[in-house]
C-alpha cells in the first residue's frame, strides 16, 4: 500500500526542480556547470534530501524537462484565453525558446536510452499543445490551413543548430521568420 507523499516532501522536490531549473538557464543549459550542492542550497535543502528525490543528476535532468515541457503544455489554454490565436502562437514559440535552451542541455547529458524513453513518453504532450494554437490559429484565419504540428516542429529543429555564442542574437529572428511562414497566404 503506498500513501501520499508528506506535503514537506512534495515542496522540497518542487523547490528543487526549481532550482536546477534555475542553475540551467543561468548556465544557458551547461549541464557540466550544474552543481548539485549549489542547487540543494539554493533549494534550502541539505544534499542529502536532494539525492533522496534525485537519486542521480540524470534522474534530476529527467525532471526538469519532464516540469519545463509540462510549463509549455499547462500554457497553451490561457495564451488562448488572453490572446487571438497567432499572437498566443507567437507568445507561446517565445517559451519554446527558453525550453530548447534546456532541452538542449538535458539531451546532451542523459543517456541516449533514457532520453529517448523521455521522449517517448513526453512528447506527445507538446505535439497536442501545438496542434491545438495551430488549430485555433486556422479557425480564425491567422495559420494557413496547410501547416500541421510537425512542420512547425521541424522548422523549430533550427534552434537547436544555433550556437551558444550566437543564441541572443539570431533565436528571435528565427521564432519571427517561423510565424511568418505561418500567416495565411495573402492574395
Amino acid at each position: 500500500m503506498s500513501r501520499e507523499p508528506r506535503s514537506d516532501a512534495v515542496a522540497n522536490r518542487d523547490r528543487i526542480v526549481e532550482a536546477a531549473r534555475a542553475e540551467l538557464s543561468e548556465s544557458n543549459g551547461a549541464v557540466a556547470e550544474l552543481k548539485l550542492h549549489r542547487v540543494a542550497k539554493a533549494a534550502g535543502v541539505g544534499q542529502g534530501t536532494l539525492y533522496r528525490h534525485f537519486p542521480t543528476r540524470e534522474d534530476l535532468l529527467a525532471e526538469v524537462y519532464r516540469h519545463e515541457l509540462g510549463q509549455l503544455v499547462d500554457a497553451v489554454a490561457p495564451l488562448l484565453a488572453e490572446h487571438p490565436p497567432l499572437r498566443a502562437l507567437s507568445l507561446w514559440l517565445a517559451r519554446v525558446v527558453e525550453y530548447a535552451r534546456v532541452k538542449r542541455g538535458v539531451m546532451a547529458a542523459i543517456e541516449a536510452s533514457a532520453w529517448r524513453e523521455l521522449r517517448t513518453a513526453q512528447h506527445h504532450r507538446l505535439d497536442e499543445a501545438l496542434g491545438e494554437l495551430l488549430d485555433r490559429g486556422k479557425e480564425a484565419g491567422e495559420v494557413r490551413p496547410d501547416v500541421d504540428a510537425t512542420d512547425v516542429l521541424l522548422l523549430l529543429g533550427a534552434l537547436s543548430r544555433i550556437p551558444e555564442s550566437e543564441w541572443d542574437r539570431r533565436v528571435r529572428t528565427v521564432l519571427a521568420v517561423v510565424v511568418e511562414g505561418l500567416r495565411p497566404e495573402s492574395r
